[in-house]
C-alpha cells in the first residue's frame, strides 16, 4: 500500500519558520518529482512547490519564492518544505503528491497525496 505521510505542521506566529516532512511508503517514486500543495478553507487547492528526482531543478509559486525552500532525501523517501518568514495568508494545509505527467502546478498531474498537515500562521 502506498502511502505519503506528512508532518511538522503547527500553529506559529508571523515571521516563523517551520519544517514540513514528506515520507513515502509501501514504494519509492524513483524518477518522480515531488510537489507540494495547499489549502486554505474556501479556497482551491494551489501548488507551492515541486521538486525533481534529482533534486537540481525546484520550482516555487511567486507567493512563496525566496521563503520556503523544497528540498528531498531520496535515501529516506523523504520530501521537505522548509518556510520562513511565515504570513496569516501561509494559512492551510499543506500535502504533497507524486507527479506523474503534465504541468507541475496542476493538481491533475499527480497521483498518490497525502492526507496533509495543518499550517497556522497568526498575525
Amino acid at each position: 500500500q502506498v502511502q505519503l505521510v506528512e508532518s511538522g505542521g503547527g500553529l506559529v506566529q508571523a515571521g516563523g519558520s517551520l519544517r514540513l516532512s514528506c515520507a513515502a511508503s509501501g514504494r519509492t517514486f524513483s524518477g518522480r518529482h515531488m510537489g507540494w500543495f495547499r489549502q486554505a478553507p474556501g479556497k482551491e487547492r494551489e501548488f507551492v512547490a515541486a521538486t525533481a528526482w534529482s533534486g537540481g531543478s525546484v520550482y516555487y509559486a511567486d507567493s512563496v519564492k525566496g521563503r520556503f525552500t523544497i528540498s528531498r532525501d531520496n535515501a529516506k523517501n523523504t520530501v521537505y518544505l522548509q518556510m520562513n518568514s511565515l504570513k496569516p495568508e501561509d494559512t492551510a494545509v499543506y500535502s504533497c503528491a507524486a507527479h506523474y505527467g503534465g504541468p507541475l502546478t496542476d493538481t491533475r498531474s499527480y497521483s498518490y497525496w497525502g492526507q496533509g498537515t495543518q499550517v497556522t500562521v497568526s498575525s
